[in-house]
Parts: structure tokens; C-alpha cells; sequence
């Protein structure tokens, strides 16, 4: 049975990506989500979207956009936005692209594919019959076409989703310092932290299998207990 498989924030944890996708296996049948922030914070972003990028190669893999994918692809060309992003992970993303360890480098040390990604290789949300995935957050009473850049990108969330399409919304952006999976019913968060010695999660939208990675690329694997 074909997997869709959605992948919290990962901001530059190429560890725990690589220990997640060992123990997940993704087949060329499967439907890989990540859902946004693969940038910035952890100390790999370079090796991150390499990853990526050759998974895309052989498999079928959507990337949502994350508000630090948002910054990184302004950066280039707002000096506002630049201050706020280097102050906020961009000082890592680009020590990852650093030939002289401990030195950082300047934007133009990004390969054009990496910012070819960022620009253009992220969409907003992915929709099923049954679930909604995004970045952050939804205005319950929107349809997706109508939300709006701060609720896809930026707001955090305070409780469940209720979305009126009935559909369950799976998202990130909420960091779980736990490392848990916040299941909420109507909404299921998966950012469990990663970068900040959390775990890297996988979660299977069709049965609620999961899997997790931690820092020292350690797998677990189970189901939610409400879903199971």
C-alpha cells in the first residue's frame, strides 16, 4: 500500500534525515512530504538539501515552504530580512557552505541549485482527500487557496485545528521540546524539535505510524495511541 509520508521541520539536522530515511525506506510508490524548514539552526543545511535534492531524482517528494526558507530566498536581496534571518539560523545555513570550518562565508557561497530550491522548489500546502499538510497554521473557515502568508508561514499554534473542509491538517513550525508528537485529533503537529536535541519524525498519514530519529541518529518507531 503506498505510503504518504510526512517529515517535520528538519532545519539542517542531516543526522537524524539520514538515520530517519534508513529506518523509513521510501519506495519510488511512497509520497514524501516535508513539511517545511529543512533550513537553517542545525549545523547541515548544505548536506540537507543535497539530500533532498537527489531524493527528488528517484522519488516522488513534495517540500512545502517553511518560513526559514521564506527568509533565506529574501535575504538575497533585502538587507532587512537578511539581519533578521543571519540572527535567526541563517549564520549556520551558511557556515555549513564554509570550505574553512569555524569561518562563515558570504550568500554567494550557496550553489545556485540551493537557491533555485529555495525560490522555487517549495509549494505552500498539499491536500489528500482526507488531510491538509502545511507549514504552520490554517484560518479554520478559509479554503486553502485564501490563506494568507502569516497563517501558512508563521503562526504558531495554541490548540487544534478545525478546518472546515473535516479534513485532519498535519503541520510543524510549533516546535515540541518533548520531542512527542502533539496529536490534537483535528490536527497533528510533528515538529518534535530536532535542532534542539528533540527527535526528526516521520509520519505515516495513512495508518499514523511513526518514526523518530534523535541526535545520535537512535530510531523509534510506533503508532499514535488515539489512532491505533
Amino acid at each position: 500500500m503506498p505510503r504518504l509520508l510526512a517529515v517535520g521541520d528538519v532545519h539542517g539536522c542531516s543526522l537524524h534525515l539520514d538515520a530517519l530515511l534508513a529506518a523509513v525506506q521510501p519506495t519510488p510508490g511512497d509520497r514524501l512530504v516535508f513539511l517545511g524548514d529543512l533550513v537553517d539552526r542545525g549545523p547541515d543545511t548544505r548536506g540537507v538539501l543535497d539530500r533532498i535534492l537527489l531524493l527528488k531524482t528517484r522519488l516522488d517528494v513534495i517540500c512545502l515552504r517553511g518560513n526559514h526558507e521564506l527568509m533565506m530566498a529574501r535575504a538575497r536581496t533585502d538587507p532587512v530580512v537578511r539581519r533578521e534571518w543571519l540572527s535567526v539560523g541563517g549564520m549556520e545555513t551558511l557556515a555549513s557552505y564554509s570550505p574553512v570550518p569555524g569561518r562563515v562565508p558570504d550568500l554567494s557561497a550557496v550553489p545556485d541549485v540551493h537557491w533555485d530550491f529555495v525560490d522555487d522548489g517549495c509549494t505552500s500546502y498539499f491536500e489528500t482527500d482526507s488531510a491538509i499538510l502545511v507549514h504552520a497554521n490554517l484560518y479554520p473557515d478559509l479554503p486553502l487557496d485564501e490563506q494568507d502568508e502569516l497563517m501558512l508561514y508563521w503562526e504558531f499554534l495554541t490548540g487544534p485545528i478545525r478546518h472546515a473542509s473535516g479534513k485532519t491538517v498535519v503541520c510543524g513550525h510549533t516546535s515540541q521540546k518533548s520531542g512527542a508528537i502533539w496529536d490534537m485529533g483535528t490536527t497533528v503537529c510533528i515538529d518534535t524539535a530536532a535542532y534542539k536535541g528533540g527527535n526528526l519524525t516521520c509520519l505515516d498519514v495513512t495508518t499514523w505510524h511513526y518514526w523518530q530519529a534523535d541526535m545520535l541518529g537512535r530510531v523509534t518507531e510506533g503508532d499514535l495511541p488515539e489512532r491505533s
